[in-house]
């Protein structure tokens, strides 16, 4: 939509308060619409006439923050690419923990111990996402599991887990918080009204992650408000450069950390120090590690863990067919049915050298409200905007090897993802009740 009779920021009913600001104004507008002219964008100022002053303000700082050149060329790459697998697959090696025998176990827990007792873990939780999809209202991790005795947040049972650790060795593990734009003051206001869960403070350190806006189908950036580009987090994958964008990997070094576990706030079996995971890292010489649950149904919609041109991978579900899937190995285990359960483990080493290096993005199709040309809020009732995203899981290929270490599901898997798929909030609760025998 053309915008030349959009009037810049001096012709608002609210003069500003001197010349200077009068004269910086106009020119913010100008380089502001120029841009937008640049990318064929110029609709998002089509409601610029009708907002307040302080609401435009708001519209252009966002515009000259936003890398144009980076979505759209993000946008046009996923449309032109038929995402077809041209790596070559191979298998991964992995361990299964019912496999390995006592005397196992136990030299690789105690090695473990042993690194986790020098006060050299520290854990990061992302936690950059709303419970929409749960139908609920604000940070993920402040949703209530209704649990006996008493309702339990995600945070809070993730605090919990913590907490264990550091009373069984006697140490205080930092936690890390990745939030997003979205949902940081909300978490740390929930921390705050919960009093941290009587967790040291000081030790709890919250970082937020970056955003990329949500283009549509027709290669348009949306509005959210008439004031407000539409944008969300930009995945997992991009806790990396958080880390680094904020000196925290300056802050773990100086603190002794070597060792780093990362997990999703929704699941609520999770176990974020692992001595026998870790163990087995050291024991094996490697520097990244993650746990998997077996894939049981060949054709399930999971991506599993894989070599792409002999580098660690995952082979999307979509890439997998009934062959690869039950292919097996001379010992009748299968090949490719490992799946990710966000559960990782990486050395700090690891963790600085992926802070430098570019993830893929990654395409997915989701429905977003936005504001039409009228300043009428649209509900989509099919998926109508692109979202694109990093995985944590692709920082793997910049890596020889990793560790494997399938575990049971029963023990450590029961994220809450929606009310109607199987990773639901009663399915979740009912797990957590069993293991822990409430």
């Amino acid at each position: 939509m053309k915008n030349d009779n959009i009037q810049p920021i001096e012709g608002d009913s609210k003069p500003t308060s001197s010349k200077s600001t009068l004269n910086e104004h106009f020119n913010k507008f100008n380089t502001a619409k120029n841009i937008l002219k640049k990318y064929n964008q110029e609709h998002l100022l089509c409601l610029f006439d009708e907002l307040s002053e302080s609401e435009k303000e708001k519209l252009l700082n966002q515009i000259l923050t936003i890398n144009f050149e980076e979505i759209l060329t993000l946008y046009k790459n996923s449309i032109a690419s038929n995402f077809a697998l041209t790596q070559k697959v191979s298998p991964l090696e992995h361990f299964e923990k019912n496999r390995l025998s006592n005397e196992e176990i136990k030299n690789y827990s105690e090695l473990g111990d042993s690194e986790i007792k020098n006060n050299s873990f520290a854990v990061v939780t992302m936690a950059g996402g709303q419970g929409s999809r749960l139908g609920y209202s604000g940070p993920k991790g402040t949703y209530m599991l209704d649990l006996e005795p008493k309702r339990k947040s995600l945070f809070e049972i993730m605090c919990e887990d913590i907490k264990r650790t550091n009373e069984k060795y006697d140490i205080v593990i930092p936690w890390y918080i990745m939030t997003s734009d979205e949902n940081d003051t909300a978490t740390r206001n929930f921390f705050e009204l919960n009093n941290f869960f009587d967790y040291p403070r000081n030790k709890i350190i919250f970082f937020k992650q970056d955003n990329l806006p949500i283009v549509n189908i027709e290669g348009k950036l949306i509005l959210q408000e008439p004031y407000l580009i539409k944008e969300a987090s930009n995945g997992n994958g991009n806790v990396f450069k958080s880390l680094l964008k904020n000196n925290l990997i300056e802050k773990m070094e100086s603190d002794g950390i070597k060792w780093i576990s990362f997990g999703g706030i929704d699941n609520v079996l999770l176990k974020n120090v692992d001595s026998l995971l870790l163990g087995m890292t050291i024991a094996k010489n490697l520097s990244i590690a993650s746990k998997t649950i077996f894939k049981k149904h060949p054709l399930e919609k999971t991506a599993v863990y894989c070599r792409k041109d002999g580098k660690p991978a995952i082979l999307d579900y979509d890439d997998i067919n009934l062959e690869l899937s039950e292919e097996k190995d001379s010992n009748g285990l299968f090949l490719y049915r490992e799946a990710n359960m966000l559960s990782h483990l990486m050395s700090l080493d690891a963790v600085k050298k992926v802070s430098t290096k570019t993830l893929p993005y990654h395409r997915a199709y989701k429905k977003n409200t936005f504001v039409n040309f009228e300043g009428t809020k649209q509900v989509p009732d099919k998926p109508n905007t692109f979202k694109f995203e990093n995985f944590i899981f692709d920082a793997f290929s910049f890596f020889d090897n990793m560790l494997l270490l399938r575990v049971n599901p029963n023990e450590e898997f029961a994220p809450i993802k929606d009310f109607t798929g199987i990773y639901n909030p009663d399915t979740a609760k009912e797990k957590y009740e069993k293991f822990w025998k409430l």
